[in-house]
């Protein structure tokens, strides 16, 4: 849901409070979800303040949570913040999942609000330093504080008369029937409400974006075990909390790290390998091709034309095709080869153990895909067409025919890419072959924006 800087009179601090919050600037409909969810969340959490007795050891696990909580998140507070940016418009698990669960677990609602406000406050202030807007946080807390305390009744309705807390009598196969429901209830409600923000936002936001990664799934079944965990320890040996904040500092970033790293190595706007990650792959096949003696094909594919798509219908229409040409060309090579985004509208491809028939046949395909491509975009005006036409030119060299290293064998098939267009375009050329052009079936020349008919068609 990524927002722009605040006008002039709300910059600085003055943009935190709620009358210079963006959301006022969203569509009625979103506005008024978010105050209705807020609004039930302050009236469920204040109807809980007599429900239970707060004892003297509610409040002794409370200052414990509260300072794991802290102090978890305080070392983790670097990667926390690079995950905001790399999961940003996306739901996603992060630490305080753990110690909220565990309040879930130990605490009585008023505790368990006042667990999650302090938590999430001290997210907003250490973590994302005031930029994250205020509404987003308080909405997100709001979400999570309905889910926590849902997880709560589902407890209090299958251990009604606990008087101390759910971990002691959570026992048996009973109790964990008990348990994996809470976690079901906390996450449908969290999620669902968070998911349903994002779509009603961004309504040209794919599902599958707003969703969040699969894996963030399993990490909140990590969250819970782990809540769980210190729920146990917190009752039976409290002095034992440190060690399992190591451990959820440890497991944190077994988790985050590959996906850093996945991020580092993927274009944002294809998904596809950067250019820098494609070219040491490129390197990493050549010396496996000197030890094993064999081949190594290169493949440069250069979109004809594409800045008329930039140019006519926006550069969100030509960031879709972009993502569409991407989608195409990883369902067109095989599972061994990698594709790259070399820069603006050109992609590469590294093809292990093909020789120079297969390579220009490969190429060959990619090129006949993406003249077949139809891809819907939204133009200027909001309306849905579908982008044909497009065609692609294509270079092609091949280890060790073309050249020795990975420089030489780049240049080479970027010669012949050039070859390609001067050739006309839509078309392959292999390095050192002085007419490329493969027989193919034309087309009417240029991209074209097609409406889209009312009951779907074109």
């Amino acid at each position: 849901m990524g927002e722009g800087e605040l006008p002039g009179p709300t910059r600085g601090r003055a943009r935190y409070a709620p009358a210079n919050w963006q959301l006022w600037s969203r569509a009625r409909p979103v506005v008024v979800f978010v105050l209705i969810v807020e609004a039930v969340t302050l009236v469920t959490a204040a109807s809980t303040v007599t429900v239970v007795p707060v004892t003297r050891t509610h409040w002794l696990w409370f200052v414990l949570l509260v300072v794991a909580s802290v102090a978890c998140l305080e070392a983790a507070k670097g990667m926390e913040r690079m995950r905001e940016d790399t999961v940003e418009g996306t739901p996603y698990v992060n630490l305080l999942s753990v110690w909220m669960f565990a309040g879930v677990l130990l605490l009585p609602p008023p505790l368990l609000c006042a667990l999650v406000t302090l938590g999430y406050l001290h997210s907003w202030v250490r973590v994302y330093r005031f930029e994250a807007p205020a509404h987003r946080k308080v909405f997100t807390a709001a979400s999570v504080m309905l889910g926590c305390l849902a997880a709560y009744w589902v407890l209090h309705s299958v251990y009604s008369g606990v008087a101390e807390t759910f971990a002691a009598a959570l026992d048996g196969p009973a109790g964990l029937l008990a348990v994996v429901a809470a976690a079901v209830v906390y996450r449908a409600v969290n999620y669902g409400l968070v998911v349903a923000v994002i779509l009603a936002t961004n309504l040209d936001r794919p599902v599958r974006t707003a969703l969040g990664p699969a894996t963030d799934q399993l990490m909140l079944a990590g969250a819970v075990g782990l809540g769980c965990g210190v729920a146990v320890v917190m009752t039976a040996r409290p002095w034992w909390t440190p060690l399992l904040i190591v451990t959820v500092l440890a497991l944190h970033t077994g988790l985050l790290m590959p996906q850093f790293r996945d991020a580092s190595r993927n274009d944002a706007k294809t998904g596809l390998l950067d250019a820098m990650f494609w070219a040491k792959l490129v390197t990493d096949e050549l010396a496996r091709a000197r030890r094993m003696d064999c081949t190594v094909g290169v493949l440069l594919l250069d979109l004809d034309h594409f800045k008329r798509v930039n140019d006519g219908y926006g550069h969100l229409a030509g960031d879709m095709v972009l993502r569409a040409v991407a989608d195409a060309i990883k369902r067109t090579v095989r599972g061994r080869d990698r594709v790259g985004r070399y820069g603006g509208e050109e992609f590469a491809i590294v093809l292990p153990g093909l020789g120079v028939d297969d390579v220009r046949q490969a190429a060959e395909r990619v090129r006949a895909t993406v003249a077949e491509l139809s891809v819907t975009v939204f133009d200027f005006d909001g309306e849905e067409k579908d982008v044909t036409g497009l065609t692609a030119s294509v270079g092609a060299a091949v280890y060790p025919v073309h050249g020795g290293d990975r420089t030489s064998l780049l240049l080479a098939a970027d010669a012949a890419l050039y070859g390609a267009k001067t050739a006309g375009r839509d078309c392959t050329r292999v390095s050192g072959e002085h007419s490329g052009k493969m027989p193919a079936t034309r087309r009417p020349p240029g991209i074209q924006l097609v409406p889209r008919q009312a009951d779907g068609g074109r």
